[in-house]
C-alpha cells in the first residue's frame, strides 16, 4: 500500500464510508495523510471554579450540588448541573441531552471541559465533556488529541481510526523533499512531520511537523507557479487600442475627481492595454478604496474601443449591484454600451437571451459569476477579464477565457493588503499595482475596542443608529466543537438580538451552512433596508455592498487574525455616513489588548498587515485562521511568511539548478509536482 492507493485498501473502509469520506475530498491514502485536522483539543490541568476565565475552554473538577434539572422548550432541551468546590460553585449547562439527568449520583465527584461564557447569573459552562468518573481523564491530560473538519456521517474517531492505520500501513519514507534542502532549513522528515501532524505528543512536535509540511505545500505552489510562467511567454497583444475621447468626457461626468492612486494606477492600466503585450495586473487596494471604478474604466476602454469586456464577481448578489450600478451610469453619462447579467440562477430562457446577445456583440460589458465561462457562452471579442481574488481564479478558468476571447487582458483585484515581498511570491506573474489613498469622501470608521460587559450598550447605540434610518451588522461567534453547533449559535444569538430590539426592527441571521439561494435573497433585503440587523459569521466578509449600514460589532474579536477583522470592518464605511466599528472581546490577556488596539488606532489596511505578521508569531496550536488570500491547506501567507520566503528562495535555488527537475534527488518532487497540476491544484492561483 502506498499513498495513491485508494481509501478502500484500509481496514474497515467499505463502500458506505468510502463514498463518505469522498464528500471531503479524500478518496486516496495520500489525500487522508494530508487531511490535517482543524484544531486540537488540549486537555490541560483542571482549575478550580474560582479561577474560571470568560471565553476560555477550560477544565474543572468538583462535586455535583443537588439534583440535575432539564427545563426548556421541547424543541431545545437545556440539562443543568451545578459542580461545587472549596472556592465556589459553577452553572453548567447542556443543550437537547435530557438522558443526562439520570447519568450523575448526586454529591459523585465529576470532571467536565468546556468553554465559560458570561451570563446574567455569572459564569457559565456550555455543553462540555464528561470525565465521569473523573479518573477517566487521566488519559488524556496533557495530551493533544486532533479534531478534524467532518460531513453528515463522518466522525471524528473514524477519521482518526483511518489515519493511525494510514500512517501505520504505509512507508513513508523521505518525502518528495530532496534530503540536502530538507537539512539546510532544518525541517522533520516526511514520516515524522505526518505523525507529528496527526498525533503530536508536545507543542514542539506540532510546531515542527507542521513547519515541514507548509513548506512543502508553498514550495509546490511556488514551483507550479514558476514553471507555469515559464510556459507561458508573455502573449503579444492582438488589440489595438486608442485612447478615446469618450473616457475622458465619463471622467469628468462623475461626481468626485479620482485620486492620484487611482489616476496612476488607471494610468499603468491604459498603458498595458495599448502596449506591446497582453495586460496581467494585480490591483491590490484597501477596502473603500475605489478599485471597482478603476475596473469600471478598463472595461469602458475595451468597450468604446469595440471590444468586450467581462467582470466576475464572487456572489450573485454582488454581481447583480454591480450590473445595476454600471448600467445606471452608462445611461446617466450617455455612453452607449450595452451591459449584460449573467449568473447561475437565471432561468434557461433568460440565460439562452443572454448568451445570443453576447455571441452576436450586442452586450459590450457583460457582468456575471462562474457562469461567464461555461461552455453554452460565445463571446465575439472578448478583451478584458476583470476578476476578484476570492475566485481563486485558476489555470482552468484561464484556459477557459483564452479560448472564448483571442487572449484577453487579465484584472485581478485584491481587497486584502498583502505586504509587497508576499505578494510578489504569490503573484510572481502578475504586475502589481497599488491604491492606498482613500476616496476624500470617505469619513474614517470610529473604532471601539470593548469588553463583553459593553454589550447592552452597543445594543442601544444600534438602536439609535437604526432610528436615524441606518442598518447594522453583527458578527456572531463562533462555535468551536461542530459545524451544526455554529448554525445553532447563529440562530439562538439572532432570537437573543430580536427579543432585545424589541418589534420594529427586523433582525435576521446568516450562516455559512444555508443553500445559496437563501443566502441570496437574505442580503438582498439586507441591501433594500427591509433587514435592519444582519446577525452572521464570516460570510459576508465578501460578496455585498450596502452603503447604508453604518455599524458592525464582531464578538470574540480576540478569535480572528487582524487581517480578516479588517475585511470584516469594511462592510461599513461605504456611504456618506459615519461608521462605526465595535470590537468585542472576552480575553483579558495583555497580548490580546495590543492586539486589537492596533484596530482601534488605524484603518490602513497595509499597516494592519503588518503589524498583522510581526505580531501573530509562531502559531495558534488551536487552528490556524485562514487569512482567505489563498486556500492552503495548512498554510497562511501571514501566518507562515517566513516559510513562504524560505519556500519561494529554496524554489528559485532548485530550478536555477535544474530547470526541469530532471536529477534524480528531485524525482518524488517532480512526481508530485505532476500530480499537482494534473488535479489542477493550482485553483488558487489569481
Amino acid at each position: 500500500m502506498d499513498e495513491y492507493s485508494g481509501i478502500r485498501e484500509l481496514k474497515g473502509i467499505g463502500e458506505k464510508a468510502e463514498k463518505t469520506f469522498g464528500k471531503v475530498g479524500v478518496h486516496t491514502v495520500g489525500e487522508l495523510l494530508h487531511y490535517y485536522p482543524r484544531g486540537y483539543e488540549v486537555y490541560e490541568d483542571p482549575v478550580t471554579v474560582g479561577e474560571l476565565e470568560e471565553g476560555r475552554t477550560m477544565t474543572v473538577s468538583g462535586a455535583i450540588y443537588g439534583r440535575v434539572q432539564v427545563g426548556g422548550s421541547p424543541k431545545m432541551q437545556i440539562t443543568t448541573l451545578y459542580l461545587k468546590d472549596l472556592t465556589g460553585t459553577l452553572k453548567v449547562v447542556w443543550f437537547r441531552m435530557p438522558f443526562l439527568r439520570n447519568t450523575f449520583a448526586r454529591g459523585g465527584v465529576v470532571t467536565l471541559r468546556g468553554r465559560i461564557v458570561c451570563k446574567k447569573e455569572g459564569l457559565v459552562m456550555e455543553h462540555p465533556e464528561i470525565f465521569y468518573p473523573s479518573i477517566k481523564y487521566e488519559e488524556k491530560r496533557a495530551s493533544l488529541q486532533p479534531v478534524y473538519p467532518l460531513t453528515n456521517g463522518l466522525t471524528n474517531n473514524a477519521v482518526l481510526k483511518a489515519m493511525k492505520q494510514a500512517a501505520e500501513s504505509v512507508d513513508l519514507g523521505d518525502g518528495i523533499l530532496p534530503e540536502a534542502l530538507r537539512k539546510e532549513y532544518g525541517l522533520a522528515g516526511y514520516g515524522e512531520a505526518i505523525r507529528g501532524i496527526h498525533f503530536p505528543k508536545t507543542k514542539e512536535e506540532f510546531y515542527h511537523a507542521r513547519e515541514r509540511l507548509v513548506f512543502e505545500e508553498f514550495l509546490l505552489f511556488i514551483l507550479s507557479l514558476r514553471m507555469l510562467k515559464e510556459q507561458e511567454d508573455r502573449v503579444l497583444n492582438p488589440y489595438c487600442f486608442k485612447e478615446q475621447e469618450k473616457i475622458g468626457e465619463f471622467l469628468k461626468k462623475l461626481p468626485y475627481e479620482l485620486t492620484d492612486a487611482q489616476k496612476s494606477v488607471w494610468r499603468e492600466i491604459r498603458q498595458d492595454m495599448t502596449g506591446i503585450h497582453v495586460m496581467s495586473r494585480l490591483v491590490q487596494g484597501d477596502v473603500g478604496s475605489g478599485k471597482t471604478v478603476v475596473a469600471l474604466l478598463a472595461m469602458l476602454f475595451a468597450g468604446v474601443n469595440g471590444c468586450q469586456a467581462a467582470m466576475m464577481a464572487p456572489t450573485e448578489v454582488l454581481a447583480r449591484q454591480h450590473f445595476e450600478n454600471i448600467r445606471r451610469m452608462l445611461s446617466e453619462y450617455e455612453i452607449p454600451l450595452h451591459t449584460e447579467l449573467l449568473t447561475g440562477s437565471m432561468t434557461a430562457k433568460e440565460k439562452k437571451e443572454a448568451y445570443a446577445r453576447i455571441s452576436s456583440g450586442e452586450a459590450q460589458l457583460i457582468i456575471g459569476t462562474h457562469a461567464l465561462i461555461q461552455e453554452k457562452v460565445a463571446y465575439q471579442r472578448l478583451a478584458l477579464v476583470v476578476t476578484d481574488e476570492q475566485h481563486r481564479f485558476g489555470v482552468k478558468q484561464r484556459e477557459a477565457l483564452a479560448g472564448k476571447g483571442e487572449y484577453p487582458h487579465i484584472l485581478v483585484m485584491s481587497a486584502t493588503p498583502i505586504p509587497r515581498t508576499l505578494a510578489i511570491i504569490l503573484y510572481g506573474d502578475l504586475d502589481i499595482s497599488v491604491i492606498k489613498e482613500l476616496p476624500k469622501n470617505r469619513l474614517p470608521i470610529k473604532n471601539c475596542v470593548v469588553d463583553t460587559g459593553y454589550r447592552n450598550t452597543a445594543y442601544q447605540f444600534m438602536k439609535k443608529q437604526i432610528l436615524s434610518g441606518r442598518q447594522c451588522y453583527i458578527i456572531c461567534p463562533m462555535v468551536e466543537e461542530s459545524d451544526s453547533l455554529e448554525v445553532e449559535n447563529v440562530t439562538d444569538y439572532t432570537e437573543i438580538v430580536k427579543e432585545t430590539m424589541g418589534r420594529g426592527i427586523t433582525v435576521s441571521c446568516l450562516h455559512g451552512k444555508m443553500k445559496e439561494a437563501q443566502k441570496d435573497e437574505i442580503m438582498e433585503k439586507f441591501a433594500r433596508n427591509e433587514i435592519q440587523i444582519l446577525v452572521s459569521t464570516t460570510v459576508i466578509e465578501v460578496g455585498i455592498d450596502v452603503p447604508n449600514a453604518s455599524v458592525i460589532m464582531i464578538e470574540n474579536a480576540e478569535r480572528f487574525g487582524l487581517a480578516q477583522l479588517h475585511q470584516l470592518r469594511g462592510r461599513v464605511g461605504r456611504g456618506g455616513h459615519q461608521s462605526y466599528c465595535i470590537f468585542m472581546s472576552a480575553s483579558k490577556s495583555k497580548e490580546t489588548r495590543e492586539r486589537l488596539e492596533i484596530l482601534n488606532h488605524s484603518n490602513d489596511g497595509f499597516f494592519i498587515a503588518g503589524e498583522d505578521l510581526r505580531l501573530r508569531g509562531p502559531g495558534d496550536l488551536f487552528g490556524i485562521r485562514q487569512s482567505g488570500i489563498l486556500d492552503f491547506r495548512l498554510g497562511d501567507v501571514f501566518q507562515d511568511s517566513k516559510i513562504l520566503k524560505n519556500a519561494s528562495e529554496a524554489a528559485k535555488a532548485l530550478l536555477e539548478e535544474d530547470s526541469k527537475l530532471t536529477d534524480p534527488k528531485n524525482s518524488q518532487l517532480k512526481k508530485a509536482l505532476e500530480h499537482v497540476v494534473a488535479k489542477n491544484a493550482l485553483e488558487t492561483t489569481l
